[in-house]
């Protein structure tokens, strides 16, 4: 393999594109109430103390994994391992040796090809891992710098169901979502046939019905979860990968500037102030309010692999009640 070059102008259009996109995101992944409000729920660090926070966040990963292999990697040995279609969100740059790892937001965010941004170039170019032959799969993912932005998968799971069932804009996820959970966990036996019919009567799924759904047995046997509710452990692998750098979207600000030194790019691309972790923990509890306790429980379960492997607390307060 061809050695990496360093040409930072052009690498502004991979990296601005991922840093961008996360940044334009988040800003915008807000409840009404907290929206345009910098709430956090993680402490803000100084500057000096971000390197050190990097590394923990890497040594609980690599102790999570090494604690129990076998359970974070399904059985799979190495990255050899992995099959095509499990490599589909690794996103690769050649000419600048960089994997990025992209676990899909929720809108109300535009397609991130439509995003203005004059340092975004050539995003229609982007290529993944899997398009490459195993052995230059290997090869990259050996020697590229690899990083990944993880949110909390509670919070992530509101995200979700706030654009894919509240919103009237889309047909797909209405039509394959929407209906067969109004059929299966509310009294109609025939729900509305197209998304214009239900926005009549502004007709969804409740956010319990949602949580009914990922609980369901049936559901991943009928079919793989959604990415945008699959849990992040199994998008990016990071007991099988090993990453690079671990970003949280609640430190996203913090997180991004730490990223650019590490690839010496803190001179070479500026991005405007985001607020940080959007929704509150009050927030938070007052969706889970309307979910039984047994099954926040079981919820949380389903999850608990994202929660401990890249380092967010337990909610004991949704969970010992």
């Amino acid at each position: 393999m061809a050695p990496c070059t360093r040409e930072f102008v052009l690498l502004l259009g991979f990296l601005g594109f991922a840093i961008v996109v996360m940044m334009f995101f988040f800003q915008w992944d807000a409840l009404p109430e907290v929206r345009g409000k910098q709430v956090s729920s993680q402490p803000q660090i100084t500057t000096e103390r971000i390197p050190e926070q990097q590394e923990l966040r890497k040594k609980l990963l690599r102790e999570t994994c090494d604690g129990d292999r076998d359970a974070f990697t399904e059985g799979k040995h190495s990255s050899d391992d992995l099959s095509v279609e499990e490599l589909d969100n690794l996103i690769v740059d050649d000419k600048h040796c960089i994997i990025y790892c992209f676990i899909p937001k929720s809108k109300p965010y535009p397609d991130p090809k439509s995003i203005n941004v004059d340092l975004v170039h050539d995003i229609d170019k982007l290529i993944y891992l899997n398009a490459f032959p195993k052995e230059e799969i290997e090869a990259k993912l050996k020697n590229y710098t690899k990083f990944m932005f993880v949110r909390d998968p509670f919070t992530r799971l509101i995200s979700a169901y706030r654009d894919k069932f509240l919103q009237w804009h889309d047909e797909y996820y209405y039509r394959n979502f929407s209906r067969e959970i109004l059929r299966l966990y509310t009294n109609l036996t025939n729900p509305p046939q197209t998304v214009k019919e239900a926005s009549v009567t502004e007709l969804h799924p409740s956010f319990y019905n949602f949580i009914q759904y990922l609980l369901d047995p049936r559901t991943e046997e009928k079919q793989p979860f959604d990415l945008h509710w699959k849990q992040m452990y199994r998008q990016c692998h990071p007991c099988l990968i090993q990453y690079d750098f671990l970003g949280h979207q609640e430190t996203l600000q913090q997180d991004a500037k730490q990223l650019l030194k590490m690839l010496k790019l803190e001179n070479d691309i500026k991005f405007p102030p985001s607020y940080e972790n959007m929704t509150s923990p009050t927030s938070v509890s007052e969706w889970f309010g309307t979910v039984p306790l047994e099954d926040r429980r079981k919820l949380y379960q389903l999850y608990e692999k994202d929660f401990r492997l890249f380092g967010y607390r337990r909610p004991g307060e949704l969970l010992d009640g």
